[in-house]
């Protein structure tokens, strides 16, 4: 065993009274909560309304949790369904075990489905979204570091992992330190988000691309970090590769062909991210508001002014004989040279 190396947590799991906290759950919610600030942000730059990416996880993530246990569970059945195996197990999601594929296709079908109720396209908002789901895939790399699982091949280099005796795969009980793909996924994650922003912010990338993208990104770095594994998985040798591997080259091929397809029939980013019945909706909605707005502006005006009069030919009223009674030097005085004129215009 090298002398340097990446120690493994002793606990994974830690317990609030009754009620456990485990590292692998906490890294999964703590990678939601930044895809979906990451997410929100993004969304309101492209013209959406706060608030809505929130309202699309609330769709996405159950889906998303679902189908990457789906994928994990079909992909490896024999794990909780082969001999001497307890098929509930399959249910524990918090001992790990989410297939990233599974996750991102069901997780995806929620969001169409939130979008539709929503009056949002799903393109526009899927470019939003997809990079901070690197971000959330590079935080919930570490629940695997917790979990002391899906680690790599047997190695001495001074970030080897160091993996308690009891989790080593049959045939590795021998070496102490493995490669630790968690980390490798984590920092490829972490640059693929950058590379994926500086392009879209570079070419103002829209209509799906930027999903594109991202899908092109995390599959490059799959594929070799997936070669370093040894855990058993139930298709190890497909065609002389891991059915993980072929996955991710088979994605990349169709990410690449959407990219380049729709990046000559649609250049350039959308204008409008909702669709043109929630457009109507909110222009009629808005013109009700403007009349409402209106019709009270208009009422308090008349309100206003009626008052207004009122109080006037009241002070008018009141004040005129006040006036006239305490103040009788306010009326007109007599004419002083009155007299002499009526004198000088007698007949002489």
């Amino acid at each position: 065993m090298t002398s340097l190396f990446i120690p493994s947590p002793s606990e994974g799991v830690w317990y609030l009274g009754p009620v456990p906290l485990r590292g692998y759950a906490l890294c999964i919610i703590a990678g939601i909560i930044a895809a979906i600030w990451i997410g929100e942000r993004r969304w309101v730059a492209r013209g959406g309304r706060q608030g809505e990416v929130t309202d699309l996880a609330l769709w996405a993530v159950p889906f998303g949790v679902i189908g990457g246990r789906l994928y994990h569970v079909i992909t490896d059945h024999d794990l909780y369904f082969g001999a001497g195996r307890t098929p509930i197990e399959a249910l524990y999601v918090w001992r790990g075990g989410l297939g990233i594929w599974g996750a991102i296709a069901l997780g995806g079908v929620g969001i169409w489905i939130g979008a539709k109720t929503k009056g949002i396209r799903v393109p526009p908002v899927l470019d939003a979204l997809a990079p901070g789901v690197l971000v959330a895939q590079a935080i919930g790399r570490w629940g695997n570091w917790f979990n002391q699982e899906l680690f790599g091949k047997p190695s001495t280099l001074p970030w080897a992992l160091k993996i308690d005796e009891s989790n080593r795969p049959p045939g590795y009980e021998q070496y102490a330190t493995f490669q630790p793909t968690f980390l490798y996924e984590c920092l490829w994650d972490l640059g693929a988000f950058g590379f994926v922003l500086w392009a879209d912010r570079r070419w103002k990338l829209g209509h799906g691309r930027v999903m594109a993208l991202y899908v092109m990104a995390y599959t490059a770095g799959r594929v070799w970090i997936e070669m370093l594994r040894i855990d058993t998985v139930e298709y190890e040798h497909v065609l002389g590769l891991r059915l993980n591997v072929w996955t991710s080259i088979v994605l990349f091929c169709l990410a690449a062909v959407y990219f380049v397809v729709v990046g000559r029939t649609h250049p350039g980013r959308e204008t409008e991210v909702y669709v043109e019945s929630r457009l109507a909706r909110d222009r009629a909605a808005a013109a009700e508001d403007e009349r409402a707005e209106s019709t009270s502006e208009a009422t308090s005006v008349g309100a206003g002014d009626g008052a207004g009069d009122g109080a006037g030919a009241g002070d008018d009223t009141a004040r005129s004989p006040a006036l006239e009674s305490a103040d009788p030097g306010a009326r007109a005085a007599p004419d002083p040279e009155e007299p002499r004129k009526k004198s000088s215009d007698s007949p002489g």
